[in-house]
């Protein structure tokens, strides 16, 4: 079934553009994420908290993420994961299979200046919703975000991407790890939040270019193109010595020292990357005489001297606590810090006085960590449960209530 066209406005179903206008550098800004699992979800939630409006939708199987726990939230409805990714967001169940379901999408997407996607290649224009040919033309101011694991083309366009799969395809677990053991997987889903960052970057530049053309274009992230771009320095040295990078644990590969050690009680980071810091480092450590030790003058000789210069200096800082050691070399200028559990960085009084960590009774989770010195970001609300706001958002559309129950009864809206 369809809604008739002349009673039915897209711009209007950002129902909270008015209510929160002002709030935010992307205040007014429509974004329709219909995205799922992190890096898409991730996007739209930063554009979110800097003052978008965002509705997800969602099908009727639900974002799998919801059930990507323990730990859940909310008697059970939902995960911790899915709740950290798609807060500060309006949501509007629709069954995309069905074609009323379709037609209430393509409303939608007639009044966003954004939408986000991250289904499998060739689904849009399965669905006749082909950017390039469709979607362009019927709002052509639209900056259509599409994230992919490979691309859509090329000797493995359309592949399906997952984290883990391109930090092992993209050489970064290569390189992570100890040398002596197997390569490691980076410890978050690193790829994904590389890829959802780089992609808010292409949404602002294309915005910023709409401003001059008028016109929206198509931003095209990967999941290839976020692990290639933290391959630095292993692909600069690569590509100059043609020596294949190598697993060196908590080691860097060419600044020394700069790795853990264990303290008296609990583990300890140090990194001296030139030769003043160093002289600072071993003075602390009550051992200044390093610093002129013709093996570790410089950090090239440090580097060629790597595990005699570690041994002496876990010897030492094996004698100190952590928090007394981090204060005198942060006394020194030298960097250097104990290894925070997740708890203890979230708590951390720094931490809490730039906002990164919020606690209150509508909100507890991580805050918004990109500041502006004149705008003010929006306060995150929580996430809400799949559908929660799809009669409001079709009532502010136009739909009459008796269309909303035949979209309902017809499976269109994800329930009879």
């Amino acid at each position: 079934m369809n809604a008739p066209t002349s009673t039915v406005d897209g711009r209007s179903a950002w129902r909270g553009a008015d209510r929160r206008a002002g709030v935010g550098a992307l205040a007014g800004l429509r974004v329709l994420d219909l995205s799922r699992v992190l890096a898409g979800p991730y996007t739209a939630q930063t554009l979110a908290d800097h003052g978008a409006e965002v509705i997800k939708v969602e099908a009727p199987t639900g974002d799998e993420t919801r059930g990507w726990g323990p730990p859940f939230e909310d008697d059970g409805a939902s995960s911790a994961y899915y709740d950290s990714l798609n807060h500060s967001k309006d949501n509007v169940c629709l069954d995309l299979r069905t074609d009323a379901g379709r037609e209430v999408l393509r409303h939608l997407l007639s009044g966003a200046d954004v939408v986000i996607e991250n289904f499998k290649a060739g689904t849009m224009a399965r669905w006749g919703l082909d950017y390039d040919t469709v979607l362009a033309e019927e709002n052509p101011r639209l900056v259509y975000c599409r994230v992919t694991g490979f691309g859509v083309d090329g000797p493995m366009g359309g592949l399906p991407g997952y984290d883990a799969v391109l930090q092992s395809f993209g050489g970064l677990m290569s390189v992570n790890g100890y040398a002596e053991g197997n390569p490691l997987r980076v410890g978050v889903p690193i790829i994904d939040v590389v890829a959802s960052h780089l992609a808010v970057t292409g949404i602002l530049l294309a915005l910023t270019e709409r401003g001059i053309s008028g016109r929206g274009q198509l931003v095209d992230i990967t999941l290839l193109d976020a692990v290639i771009s933290l391959l630095h320095p292993h692909a600069a040295n690569w590509t100059s010595s043609g020596a294949v990078p190598q697993r060196t644990g908590d080691f860097h590969p060419t600044v020394v020292p700069y790795q853990v050690f264990r303290a008296r009680d609990g583990d300890f980071f140090v990194s001296a990357a030139n030769n003043r810091q160093f002289r600072s480092l071993v003075t602390v450590l009550g051992a200044p005489e390093l610093a002129d030790d013709p093996r570790f003058l410089t950090n090239a000789a440090r580097s060629e001297n790597r595990d005699v210069l570690s041994a002496l200096l876990a010897d030492r800082i094996a004698c100190w606590d952590r928090d007394r050691l981090a204060a005198e070399l942060e006394a020194a200028a030298v960097p250097a810090s104990p290894v925070n559990t997740v708890d203890e960085a979230l708590t951390a009084p720094q931490t809490r006085h730039r906002g990164l960590f919020l606690d209150t009774v509508d909100y507890r989770g991580v805050g918004v960590p990109v500041k502006l010195g004149r705008t003010p970001s929006r306060t995150p609300r929580k996430a809400v449960p799949r559908g929660t706001d799809t009669d409001a958002v079709l009532e502010a559309m136009g739909y009459a209530p008796d269309v909303v129950d035949a979209l309902r009864s017809a499976g269109a809206l994800g329930d009879r």
